[in-house]
């Protein structure tokens, strides 16, 4: 493993060994957020809902139903501007809202996705160092088993040389003390 990975190794376990340690001496702190994102987000959540959207398509429908029956005789008539105007209220309103709460919601997804990174890249790290690991004993393996052949090979060239009796005990056929 290169100097830079073994370093970006360690730097990425003693930032996990921090963040497990604080995990386990006190509670995770709750991100502060301000009461106008807590406003965002409550707005948010109401105009994301279907209950919003049925809601609101009731109202749409009633105020015009009522304006075209003539039950409020000139109140908004046809082209409904009132309601245009009502509608364009609510969207200059809506947009910078949701706008707000959507790029708290971005800020937290991307802190996610650096811890995402950092995590992946320590796994990385982690399983190339398993791999070095694993060719060492691999290597240390086919050394010992290197030596071991030729430990058999010199014992069968001296039995070939001997008699017939020490090939014989080198088999364990018989028994050397007989």
């Amino acid at each position: 493993m290169e100097q830079e990975e073994q370093h970006l190794l360690d730097s990425l376990r003693r930032l996990r060994r921090s963040l497990r340690v604080q995990a386990a001496d006190e509670i995770p702190a709750i991100e502060h957020v301000t009461f106008a994102q807590r406003i965002a987000d409550a707005v948010v959540s109401v105009m994301g809902s279907w209950t919003f959207i049925i809601i609101q398509s009731a109202v749409l429908v009633t105020w015009i139903a009522t304006n075209v029956a003539g039950a409020m005789r000139g109140w908004d008539p046809y082209p409904f501007i009132l309601l245009n105007l009502a509608l364009s209220f609510q969207a200059a309103y809506a947009a910078p809202v949701i706008m707000m709460s959507q790029n708290r919601q971005q800020d937290i997804d991307r802190r996610a996705a650096e811890n995402d990174y950092r995590i992946n890249v320590k796994a990385e790290l982690e399983i190339e160092l398993l791999h070095e690991k694993i060719d060492q004993l691999r290597e240390q393996e086919v050394l010992k088993l290197t030596e071991a052949v030729m430990r058999l090979t010199m014992l069968l060239d001296r039995a070939t040389s001997e008699t017939p009796s020490t090939v014989l005990e080198l088999r364990g056929v018989i028994d050397p003390a007989s």
